[in-house]
């Protein structure tokens, strides 16, 4: 395959994976062991999380595609792209704890559906609570009313009972 072809092809591949991505976060590497990348390539992985190391030319192009030409500063130096389908704070969650403990590594930048977000976005998106956790916050004021209801009628009940 001649080199344009394949610059073309790996191009739209890139393409492809952002546009399935929710969120997905550009890491510099650039620092880390062997054992440090293991480290931080399982922790994606056991969070659903594409990482992937990939060339900066060809990613500004799958960018410059679909319309985002903030990332033209970031796209400098080592960069991995941490993409993530399910959970949209996990890649910046992730990114950013191995960060804290590598010293070496950095975030810098992302996107959440669309939206670009800087360096201190991601870290805004880190704190968010997964989709379980905000599901169980949810249930959690939803059952508040009725079981103060119940405890209500209960007490209620018992009243008229010894009266």
């Amino acid at each position: 395959m001649p080199v344009k072809e394949y610059k073309v092809a790996k191009v739209a591949d890139i393409k492809e994976k952002l546009d399935k991505a929710a969120s997905f976060v550009l890491i510099d590497y650039k620092g880390l062991t062997v054992a440090q990348d293991t480290e931080l390539r399982t922790a994606f992985r056991g969070s659903g999380v594409v990482y992937e190391v990939m060339k900066n030319r060809l990613l500004g192009k799958a960018l410059e595609s679909m319309g985002h030409s903030q990332f033209t500063e970031a796209l400098n130096g080592p960069t991995a792209v941490a993409m993530g389908t399910s959970d949209i704070s996990a890649p910046a969650k992730i990114a950013l704890d191995k960060s804290k403990l590598f010293k070496k590594m950095a975030v810098k930048c992302g996107m959440v559906d669309g939206t670009f977000l800087d360096e201190e976005g991601c870290k805004t998106l880190a704190t968010l609570p997964s989709r379980e956790g905000l599901i169980s916050q949810i249930l959690g004021l939803l059952q508040a009313p009725v079981a103060g209801l119940a405890r209500a009628i209960a007490a209620i009940a018992e009243q008229k009972a010894q009266a």
